[in-house]
């Protein structure tokens, strides 16, 4: 069983992050509308998103509000805020053992930058982190732990 497949256990999780496999992503790079509220936060304030997702990458090392400031500022006076967030996409990559796909973690921030942000916030709240409560407020929450692994989602548009 793949760790990706839904019902994958801890201990198969763990045997195939050993051996080196990578797991898909909870969701498509063009599911962004399986999200709406998270969609609709990254269209209007992608720097918002940025921070929770770098938030939770660093593991509370970094805020939300600075990582979102040091975005909308790049944003702001470059334009060129993908090649900070892409940084981001490859940590959480690393972090989770997730396969680079549909291609390099540069060119998918460089041309499908909102997209890229929300199929990683999804990521994110599919591993159980509150987004909203950040760092430490995902780890107070009823159990005091999040996901080790995320759900898979049917990708692609079904009827």
């Amino acid at each position: 069983m793949a760790p990706s497949e839904p019902g994958a256990s801890a201990l198969e999780i763990d045997t195939n992050r050993q051996h080196g496999q990578q797991a898909r992503w909870s969701s498509g790079l063009c599911d962004c509308f399986s999200d709406v509220p998270g969609c609709c936060l990254t269209w209007w304030c992608p720097c918002i998103t940025f921070g929770r997702i770098a938030e939770i990458t660093d593991k509370g090392t970094t805020s939300c509000a600075v990582s979102g400031a040091i975005y909308g500022l790049l944003c702001w006076f470059t334009g060129c805020s993908c090649l900070y967030s892409c940084l981001y996409r490859s940590k959480l990559r690393t972090q989770y053992m997730l396969e680079e796909s549909p291609c390099n973690d540069c060119l998918v921030h460089c041309c499908c930058q909102s997209c890229a942000l929300c199929q990683e916030y999804r990521e994110l709240e599919h591993r159980g982190f509150d987004m909203a409560s950040g760092w430490q407020g995902s780890l107070q929450g009823p159990s005091g732990t999040v996901a080790p692994s995320a759900p898979v989602g049917v990708q692609g548009m079904t009827r």
